[in-house]
């Protein structure tokens, strides 16, 4: 593979993004994360069913269940992130869509956990 690359590219070290390990093994951490939160996030909604609106306030305002629920957040948002950012890597070409594809993917990722983690905040220190 060497034999392609031209003296200046081995210089610079330029080729791969050398971060390919990393996010492979951030997305292996998020979705082992993300099997036991949604097995635990199932077991939590369901046990809500028919539940009026205090209690399930109430339910999610226990320590143990609001920081379950914002793990599960964040696990969810991260992951989601770095499987578009694969998606998009893959089969954008145009390298001015993709950088704004990712940039609104990233945008929109750290969005929806900020507003997620700060519901779940409001309702375990009951402000809502």
């Amino acid at each position: 593979m060497n034999k392609f690359r031209t003296p200046l590219k081995n210089v610079r070290g330029l080729g791969a993004a050398k971060t390919g390990t990393e996010h492979f093994v951030m997305q292996r951490l998020t979705a082992t994360a993300l099997v036991g939160l949604t097995i635990w996030f199932l077991v939590f909604v369901l046990s809500l069913i028919g539940a009026d609106y205090v209690t399930a306030t109430e339910a999610v305002s226990k320590p143990w269940n609001a920081v379950l629920l914002v793990g599960f957040l964040v696990a969810m948002f991260w992951h989601a992130q770095l499987g578009l950012q694969v998606v998009l890597e893959d089969y954008i070409h145009n390298s001015l869509l993709a950088l704004a594809l990712q940039t609104t993917v990233k945008f929109i990722a750290v969005l929806g956990a900020i507003v997620s983690v700060f519901a779940v905040a409001r309702i375990a220190l009951g402000v809502a």
